[in-house]
């Protein structure tokens, strides 16, 4: 049996101090065989954000795989941003969008941010061919039988909605990836937990977000995903860890949104738990 532990959002700048200690105990407690980190280490890609960040994953004492999220790319250097975007995040390049190989699971990323886009909001995300590619040709070379997880930072589809373009490219990846029966996408964004079931024409593909780990919440505490997976048997169990102890359904949205904004109109995706913040933490 593999045990993973999922987490995204960290947003160090608005981080939740409680929560990432709690986080970094349970890792020396239980000593998972690798943690996933699915994007937005920073709050504004500043060096002192990603300083912290830095330490503190350093710290984990445990493989990493890091995958970059929209918060992560510059805000105020386009320079920057255009010619080197990871330059801040180069003390931990290691284990920067790093392929993991754990015994009969391999942990594959996949890019969805973008330097810029042909639309107005870069934040959402984007498949870009060649990181499609990338992707595809690493799931490729796997040994047979080997069950293949995902990481990426942007959902690539809402799950009950069509036509909003959360992640452009997004559909198109999710086929390519349940042709090659891939067993999940893992993700984050949205600030809220999910586990649901997307059908394609190529089969149907398990989409499974973390929420975060900062104080940027949604409708849900800080938490984030305990995978078991039991590569023989071709199944994973998730559990939403959380210091309030709320059970792992009532963590739960049932549906993606298309932003990653706290839900405030009538049907948007709210967890069971309710515990929609009543303003968004500002930010300076």
């Amino acid at each position: 049996m593999i045990k993973v532990f999922h987490i995204s959002d960290l947003h160090f700048g608005l981080e939740d101090p409680a929560a990432l200690a709690w986080f970094g105990d349970c890792v020396r407690r239980e000593t998972p065989d690798a943690v996933l980190v699915t994007g937005d280490l920073t709050m504004r890609a500043r060096s002192r954000e990603f300083a912290a960040a830095c330490d503190w994953i350093g710290a984990l004492e445990v493989p990493v795989t890091v995958e970059v999220g929209n918060h992560d790319l510059p805000y105020f250097n386009p320079v920057e941003r255009f010619f080197h975007p990871y330059r801040r995040i180069g003390r931990i390049k290691d284990v920067l969008e790093r392929e993991l190989d754990l015994p009969g699971v391999a942990i594959v990323p996949l890019k969805t941010t973008a330097r810029a886009q042909w639309r107005l909001d870069w934040s959402k995300g984007c498949v870009t061919r060649r990181a499609l590619a990338k992707t595809l040709a690493a799931i490729d070379a796997q040994p047979p039988g080997t069950q293949v997880l995902v990481t990426a930072h942007h959902p690539l589809v809402e799950a009950g909605t069509s036509g909003r373009a959360l992640t452009r490219g997004g559909e198109h990846a999710l086929r390519e990836l349940a042709a090659r029966g891939v067993a999940a996408v893992l993700t984050g964004h949205v600030h809220d937990a999910f586990d649901l079931t997307k059908p394609t024409a190529q089969g149907p593909i398990r989409m499974i977000g973390a929420g975060t780990l900062s104080r940027r919440i949604r409708s849900t505490p800080p938490r984030f995903n305990a995978l078991r997976i039991d590569a023989a048997a071709g199944a994973i169990d998730v559990t939403v860890r959380n210091l309030a102890e709320v059970p792992t359904p009532d963590m739960q949205i049932c549906d993606i949104p298309p932003d990653a904004m706290p839900p405030r109109a009538p049907g948007e995706p709210v967890a069971p738990v309710g515990a929609v913040p009543p303003v968004d933490p500002p930010v300076h």
